[in-house]
């Protein structure tokens, strides 16, 4: 039986952004109808975040064994059970399914349709039996990899997040096309579990990070035998059987096979099948048209996470949702800061980052001050010889923090507190006065910050003032 709803926010898409949006908009009281045409979580449960740092773990236990020998223990090779492997990001994706499920916001007071939902205007929505007419829509729809105009490549014969989780055994040699985060999480991990990997980019790998940082991780990787070829352009893909595939690249490269190729390239906003024409937004292949408030050309309409832009950040897709409700229910003023939301690549040694790298700042500061400091002095460091990377901060002249970035193990845990430096607004001052526990790794970022009063005391006007400050007790 059709039925009429009318709450105070429709949001369409059930991923990460679209579940924090629900779940903050009803913690208020307000009204919500939530509209999922697949599985809730989205790519970030089923596809994404969840599976691929699953997998990521498997791959670190089946490298651990061979780091023993600097502690003193035999290095040993490890006996690697694919089907187990696969089991365990099943079981992981099954064990958090409950809190992203249909059952558990219908009993938050949120009204699910698992239907495809399509505008019929302005202000309504098709869904399913529904027709919704909401005070205002949310668009959470998240994102699509998109194929790479390369001559003869044929998606329904190359893995991506949403089937590589599926192969029965592990590949003999995987071929990624894209050195992005998550391509080169997949190399890694792969290839500590026993595949020749070999990573294809057109630019260079890791582009949207600081170069200095990227170095640290990039050789590792192909220290660990991932073959990366940077600046390296695809001129024909020929398919080898199911999965095979033979590359041809620009004269000076030999081709190459492999016997499965993944798709790791970037994505694009999904919004097809909900007719944004007929609501009066403004949208095109590059994605949707929006302002600083994350409002599409219909002012009725609003989009977060993937679908506005937000790069496969599920911290930024979550930030996305609790600010639109924010704006909607209460007028506060949204304003997007991508730079303020941290991100880590869970390579070994990690890359975590927050704020401003210096390329960045050097646009918008005349003056920076850039600290380092090494893993290699640090004690804790030593003890679990992981002693490569180092953390990089900027500061404006000033002192004020503008960007931190952490190449080593643990940086995604200990990005943690210059995230909150900058939420802050914080001082290199005040992250040289705290207490460090000790043995720790988190103590190079305190050490960092140290330099720059060491550097300060070094001025003259300090020097001056501290010869004053003696000659008086």
């Amino acid at each position: 039986m059709a039925r009429t709803l009318t709450p105070d926010i429709c949001i369409i898409g059930a991923g990460a952004a679209g579940l924090s949006a629900a779940a903050a908009a009803v913690t208020y009281g307000t009204s919500v109808v939530l509209v999922e045409k697949s599985r809730m979580g989205g790519n970030h449960l089923h596809h994404g975040c969840i599976p691929s740092k699953a997998l990521i773990a498997a791959s670190r236990h089946a490298h651990a064994p061979q780091s023993g020998p600097p502690f003193g223990i035999g290095a040993t090779q490890p006996d690697i059970d694919f089907a187990a492997v696969r089991q365990h990001i099943r079981d992981t994706i099954a064990t958090l399914t409950p809190n992203n499920s249909a059952e558990h916001f219908t009993a938050l007071g949120v009204e699910v349709i698992k239907a495809e939902g399509r505008f019929a205007d302005g202000q309504t929505l098709l869904a399913g039996d529904a027709t919704v007419r909401a005070r205002r829509f949310v668009i959470a729809t998240g994102s699509v990899r998109v194929p790479p105009p390369i001559p003869g490549f044929d998606k329904s014969g190359c893995l991506t997040d949403e089937t590589i989780f599926d192969l029965p055994r592990l590949p003999d040699h995987l071929i990624i096309i894209g050195a992005g985060a998550r391509g080169l999480e997949f190399a890694q991990a792969f290839r500590r579990l026993g595949s020749q990997v070999s990573v294809i980019d057109a630019a260079n790998a890791l582009r949207a990070e600081d170069p200095e940082m990227t170095a640290v991780v990039l050789r590792q990787l192909r220290e660990e035998g991932i073959d990366i070829r940077e600046h390296t352009r695809i001129t024909h893909l020929t398919r080898l059987g199911r999965h095979g595939v033979r590359i041809s690249f620009t004269t000076g490269h030999r081709a190459l096979e492999g016997s499965h190729l993944l798709l790791a390239t970037g994505r694009a906003p999904d919004l097809d099948g909900l007719d944004l024409g007929r609501a009066g937004i403004v949208h095109g292949e590059w994605g949707l048209k929006l302002d600083t408030r994350l409002r599409t050309t219909n002012h009725r309409v609003y989009a977060i996470g993937d679908a506005a832009g937000a790069g496969e950040s599920t911290a930024a897709a979550r930030t996305h949702g609790e600010l639109v409700v924010r704006a909607i229910l209460f007028r506060f003023p949204l304003r997007v800061r991508p730079s303020m939301v941290p991100r880590i690549i869970f390579t070994d040694p990690e890359l975590a980052h927050v704020g401003l790298t210096e390329t960045e700042a050097a646009a918008k500061h005349r003056r920076l001050r850039v600290l380092r400091w090494p893993y290699a002095e640090s004690d804790r460091a030593h003890i679990e010889r992981s002693t490569h990377g180092h953390i990089k901060v900027v500061a404006d002249s000033g002192g004020r923090i503008l960007g931190a970035s952490i190449a080593g193990p643990m940086a995604g845990e200990m990005i943690h507190i210059w995230s909150l430096a900058l939420a802050k607004g914080l001082t290199l001052r005040d992250m040289a006065s705290y207490i460090a526990p000790y043995p720790s790794l988190g103590e190079i970022g305190k050490h960092a910050a140290i330099t720059y009063l060491i550097a300060a005391a070094r001025m003259p006007f300090a020097r001056r003032l501290i010869g004053i400050l003696r000659k008086f007790g």
